[in-house]
């Protein structure tokens, strides 16, 4: 069917808004950041793949790729007897995997902004939704695919490994901001970057908090020992990373502030987007070693070392 690289919807870089994909399931309307999405595919044969999580229906081979099923209605404990007619598949690219996403149909595209996402009250660790856009007075749930492969799939995930194969570190007390929306994401990135030695971590839920205090900021002397280096995701409610980013390098005294968007997004186009916006660096999820990586790379030489 389409394919939604060629569709031509570029949005300008940093509006805070993005492009989602909206998509039912027994009647219930879900949404993906085109971003994310490949392209979407007509049912095809599955196989199984024996001794798989349940929600994985098999796999299937698409242009030559092998692609991994995950049958949406059923992690979602959405299936219906009557629905197996279910016939779309929407293949999504993002941590550099490609996965095969069950759903009933695919309704269109829609724009929408970051503030009109709202983050639902109840929102634990064991939460699927990165927020609920309100839209032509419909709420659309913006599932968080990120979540669903790595929960279904660890490998796929930040790795502490990585962190630990690294060796002893000295301890650094480095002032870092992370904004990042997903709690489980949060947790394994501050909990690396602990182990990596980075000591003195505040944590912002999205970018619009993040602003709010690094706004009170501007203007002040010695903003490197408030604030040495913000870490940030992408796709976050209310404000994403791109605008926050933006908002960053066109302010006089934060834009010395190195910026690291660290994004289970980022591809060459996203890279583009990125360092027009002035990006000191940009990596992709799930590596955090390279994300211990940059930051040393940042500081070498200006250590605040105990």
């Amino acid at each position: 069917m389409h394919n939604t690289q060629n569709t031509g919807i570029l949005l300008d870089s940093g509006t805070n808004e993005m492009e989602i994909m909206e998509f039912t399931i027994a009647n219930n309307t879900f949404g993906i950041n085109v971003a994310k999405v490949k392209n979407i595919l007509m049912d095809n044969i599955v196989k199984p793949v024996p001794h798989s999580h349940p929600s994985v229906e098999g796999v299937f081979k698409s242009r030559d790729v092998l692609l991994t099923v995950i049958n949406l209605p059923h992690y979602l404990g959405l299936e219906n007897d009557n629905d197996l007619d279910r016939s779309l598949f929407i293949v999504t690219n993002f941590n550099q995997i490609s996965v095969a996403f069950r759903v009933d149909t695919v309704e269109g595209i829609n724009r929408i902004s970051w503030n009109d996402i709202e983050r639902p009250l109840y929102n634990g660790d064991d939460s699927v939704t990165t927020g609920i856009a309100n839209y032509d007075n419909r709420l659309i749930t913006i599932l968080d695919f990120e979540k669903i492969v790595t929960e279904i799939s660890p490998e796929n995930g930040i790795q502490i490994s990585t962190i630990t194969s690294m060796g002893e570190r000295a301890d650094s007390d480095l002032p870092i901001i992370l904004v990042e929306d997903s709690m489980m994401l949060s947790k394994m990135i501050l909990e690396c970057l602990d182990l990596a030695g980075f000591k003195n971590i505040t944590l912002f839920n999205n970018g619009e908090e993040a602003w709010l205090f690094l706004r009170e900021l501007s203007g002040t002397d010695n903003i490197s020992d408030t604030v040495a280096c913000i870490i940030t995701d992408i796709e976050m409610p209310k404000m994403d990373g791109h605008r926050l980013t933006k908002l960053i390098k066109t302010d006089k005294t934060l834009k010395s502030i190195p910026v690291v968007i660290f994004s289970s997004l980022i591809n060459d186009e996203m890279r583009r987007k990125g360092e027009s916006l002035g990006a000191d660096a940009q990596l992709s999820k799930p590596e955090i070693g390279n994300l211990v990586g940059v930051i040393d790379s940042l500081f070498i030489g200006k250590e605040h070392h105990h």
